[in-house]
């Protein structure tokens, strides 16, 4: 009778999965390394309205993918290693890994840990007094000195590079020091949307680097725009002011007056007409009429 049981239990799950499988088109899979089950029931709490998360055994998943006809899905189980959650979505792969990388938390390491950055100590005030602090402190390449009856680290210091283990002497020193250098939380390892299958690679995407790479796209699109008088929703209005601009230049050039052209035509008049007036004071100071002399002429004595 128990073996029944069990029997059903699994069958009703997979027939479960397997619904679930044709009911949304993003189906992700995420590792669970170092996830507490506090975090994710925090985490399906914040994405409940567009993401239904399950945990469950990759054999009742490579089952339910049997029964489901999308295209490509059957390529999905041989990318499913080690303990999975299950993200069923109908938003956008890479803006769920997004909302997965931000609502990831800073968690403590331990001995054994593969750190995925460097782990910077800051100098400073440790708060720890004199005493075996500082030796291990020191075994793990920290710079200290005491100072009002505390130990202080004289300079920032780079104690793990990313892809090192933490050894046990490290991870009681960043213990001590409460430094938590890792990240704790949903990190996806693979993504089905709509017959597409996205690896890890593809879904961790740099968003500053990607909107720099987009707004280089479009300002050489609209620079190419422009030199070939190409007119678009976006050139239509440089292209006008370049006319405008070039069409008042020559009107001024050919000294056609119009309201628009008359103030930089009697600009350009005043400023020849001075240059005309220095020039006639070098040469001969009483051809300059009276009146635009800058100095008054000294008469002579008779």
């Amino acid at each position: 009778m128990a073996s029944k049981q069990v029997a059903e239990w699994k069958t009703a799950e997979v027939d479960s999965l397997a619904q679930l499988l044709d009911k949304y088109s993003v189906i992700a899979v995420a590792e669970l390394h170092k996830v507490r089950a506090l975090q994710l029931q925090k985490l399906r709490k914040t994405l409940k309205s567009d993401v239904y998360i399950k945990v469950t055994k990759n054999t009742m998943v490579k089952r339910a993918i049997e029964k489901c006809r999308k295209p490509k899905i059957a390529e999905l189980p041989n990318l499913l290693t080690g303990p999975i959650a299950l993200l069923f979505t109908d938003i956008n792969p890479f803006k769920l890994s997004i909302l997965l990388g931000k609502n990831k938390v800073k968690i403590g390491a331990k001995a054994g840990d593969v750190v995925t950055s460097d782990v910077l100590v800051h100098a400073g005030n440790t708060g720890l007094p004199p005493g075996p602090a500082i030796t291990e402190l020191r075994e793990v390449g920290i710079p200290t000195s005491i100072e009002a009856g505390s130990v202080f680290i004289t300079r920032d210091t780079v104690v793990a590079k990313a892809g090192d283990i933490v050894s046990p002497k490290l991870a009681s020193v960043l213990s001590k020091l409460n430094i938590k250098p890792l990240e704790a939380g949903l990190s996806l390892t693979v993504a089905y949307d709509n017959g597409t299958i996205i690896v890890r690679d593809e879904l961790n995407i740099d968003l500053e680097v990607v909107k720099n790479q987009i707004e280089e796209a479009r300002n050489g699109a609209f620079n190419l725009a422009f030199s070939v008088n190409y007119i678009t929703h976006d050139t239509i209005l440089p292209f006008l002011q370049k006319a405008s601009w070039e069409a008042r230049r020559l009107a001024v050039e050919a000294n056609f007056v119009s309201p628009e052209t008359a103030p930089e035509i009697l600009r350009r008049a005043y400023t020849q007409m001075s240059n005309l007036t220095q020039r006639l004071e070098q040469v001969n100071e009483k051809a300059v009429p009276p009146k635009l002399r800058k100095t008054p002429p000294t008469e002579k004595k008779s």
